[in-house]
C-alpha cells in the first residue's frame, strides 16, 4: 500500500490494482447498520455521501488533541493547526489541478460559493441588460443567486435548453452566446439526470466570445477526475459533503486575475489587512473572501476525504460506478412500469425515475421499508421537473461503496411497490 493510502486510512485495492468494493465498504462504519431490520442500502449519496473512517478520525483527532483557532496565534497549537488547515487548501488545489492554492477560496458549500461570485464579480462587472446564461437542468443554487442579482440590478437570466435525453443543446447554447451574454454559469453534472455536460466545449465556445464561465462541479468531482486547467473554467465550485467529507465546507476555485479584481463578499476578521474608523484595507485573495473564523474542523475533514479518494483513484471510482450505472439502467429499463429520466451518452451514476400509477413518495416509502435510502421530490430543480413534465421523481444516486447486489435489493422492493400500489 502506498504512503498516501496509508495516510488516508484507505484499506487498499486488490493486488491486481482493480477496485475492491468490499474493502471500500469496510471503511464506512454506517454501512454496517440496519434500517427497519434490513441492511442499509444507501442510494442517496447525491444529496450527501457517507463518511469513511479516515474522515471521522481526522476530525475527531483535531477536536480531541489539536483544536484551537487558526491564523495569527502565537502559540504552538495555533501555529501547527494553521499549517494543517492551510495544507488543505494545497490539497484542494492539487485535487483540481489548480495552478495555485491562492486560487482556492474556502466557503461553507457550493451555494455560498455561487452567491459569492454573484455578489462580487456580478455586482462589479455586470450591468443592467447583461445576460447570465444557465442551462435547463440547474440546481436552485445556480438559479436563485442570479435571480437576486436580476432583481437588484436588472440583468437578464437566459436558459440553454436540453433535449429529451437530458443532453444540452449545444447549437442553442452557442446561439445564446450573443452580444449581451456576459457570464455563463452551468452545472458540470446534473444532480437529477446524471448528465455530464461537455465542460471544456462550453468554456471554449464562451471564451471565443470573451465570456467567462462558472461551472458547478458539486456532482462532477465525486464521479470523475476534474482538471480546472484543462477545462479552462474561470470559476469552479463544489461542496465537501458530497465528496465523502463533512457538511459546512465548500470550495470556490477562481482564476487569480479575476479574484484580484473582485471586492470582498463579507466583512469582518481574517479578510482585513488594516482597519481604522475611516478606512479598511483588505487582504489579497483568497483570504479577502473568507471573513470570520473559518470552518477549521470541516476543512480538515475535507482534506482527509480528498486523501481518501485520491488513494483509491478517481479513475477506479469512475469505472466501478460506470459498471453499477449500466447494471442499474438495465434492470430498471426491463421493468414495464418504470419511466427513467436521463439517457445522455456521458452520464454519472444517478438515476431518476417514476413508477407508473404510483406516487413517487409511495415508491420511496416502499424502498425505505426494504432498507433502501433514496431521495424523492424535485431535488432542488423545480424548473427541470417542469421540463420533464413531472411533479417529482425518485432518485437513486450511486457511489463507490455501492454494489450490484444492492441494486437487486432495490429492484425487488420496486416489484413489491407495484404489487402494493399498482
Amino acid at each position: 500500500m502506498n504512503e498516501l493510502a496509508q495516510s488516508s486510512g484507505f484499506s487498499g485495492h486488490n493486488v491486481e490494482g482493480g477496485f475492491d468494493v468490499d474493502r471500500v465498504r469496510q471503511d464506512f462504519p454506517i454501512l454496517g447498520r440496519q434500517v427497519h431490520g434490513k441492511p442499509l442500502v444507501y442510494f442517496d449519496s447525491g444529496a450527501s455521501a457517507q463518511k469513511p473512517r479516515a474522515v471521522i478520525d481526522a476530525m475527531t483527532e483535531v477536536l480531541e488533541a489539536q483544536y484551537t483557532n487558526v491564523h495569527r496565534g502565537a502559540h504552538y497549537l495555533s501555529q501547527t493547526l494553521t499549517d494543517r488547515y492551510e495544507g488543505v487548501r494545497e490539497k484542494i488545489a492539487a485535487f483540481l489541478n489548480a495552478p495555485s492554492e491562492n486560487e482556492i477560496v474556502i466557503t461553507r458549500n457550493t451555494t455560498e460559493a455561487i452567491n459569492l461570485v454573484a455578489a462580487t464579480y456580478g455586482r462589479k462587472f455586470l450591468n443592467k441588460g447583461d445576460g447570465v446564461l444557465i442551462s435547463d437542468m440547474e440546481h436552485h443554487a445556480n438559479i436563485v443567486p442570479w435571480q437576486l442579482l436580476r432583481d437588484e440590478i436588472g440583468i437578464e437570466l437566459k436558459v440553454a435548453p436540453i433535449d429529451d435525453r437530458g443532453v444540452l443543446d449545444m447549437d442553442a447554447y452557442a446561439a445564446l452566446l450573443d452580444g449581451n451574454t456576459k457570464l455563463v454559469a452551468m452545472t458540470h453534472c446534473s444532480n437529477v439526470l446524471g448528465t455530464m455536460l461537455p465542460g471544456k466545449e462550453i468554456v471554449r465556445l464562451a471564451h471565443e466570445r470573451g465570456i467567462p464561465v462558472l461551472l458547478d462541479g458539486s456532482q462532477a468531482v465525486v464521479h470523475s477526475a476534474v482538471d480546472v486547467q484543462d477545462l479552462n473554467a474561470d470559476f469552479y465550485v463544489f461542496t465537501g459533503h458530497k465528496l465523502y467529507g463533512p457538511t459546512a465546507i465548500g470550495v470556490l476555485y477562481g482564476k487569480a486575475d479575476l479574484l484580484a479584481q473582485m471586492p470582498p463578499y463579507q466583512g469582518g476578521g481574517d479578510m482585513i489587512a488594516t482597519v481604522t474608523y475611516e478606512k479598511t484595507t483588505y487582504q489579497e485573495p483568497p483570504y479577502r473572501f473568507e471573513a470570520g473564523t473559518p470552518p477549521i474542523v470541516e476543512a480538515i475533514g475535507l482534506g482527509a476525504a480528498i486523501d481518501y479518494v485520491s488513494a483509491i483513484g478517481m479513475d477506479a471510482i469512475a469505472a466501478h460506478e460506470k459498471a453499477l450505472l449500466a447494471y442499474a439502467t438495465e434492470r430498471l429499463t426491463a421493468m414495464p412500469d418504470i419511466r427513467l429520466f436521463g439517457s445522455a451518452p456521458e452520464k454519472a451514476a444517478i438515476l431518476s425515475f417514476v413508477q407508473d400509477g404510483i406516487h413517487p413518495f409511495d415508491t420511496a416509502a416502499t424502498l425505505d421499508r426494504a432498507g433502501v435510502a433514496v431521495r424523492v421530490g424535485q431535488h432542488c430543480a423545480e424548473p427541470l421537473m417542469a421540463r420533464l413534465g413531472v411533479d417529482g421523481t425518485v432518485r437513486a444516486s450511486l457511489a463507490m461503496y455501492n454494489t450490484s447486489g444492492e441494486i437487486d435489493t432495490m429492484i425487488t422492493a420496486l416489484e413489491r411497490a407495484r404489487s402494493l400500489f399498482g
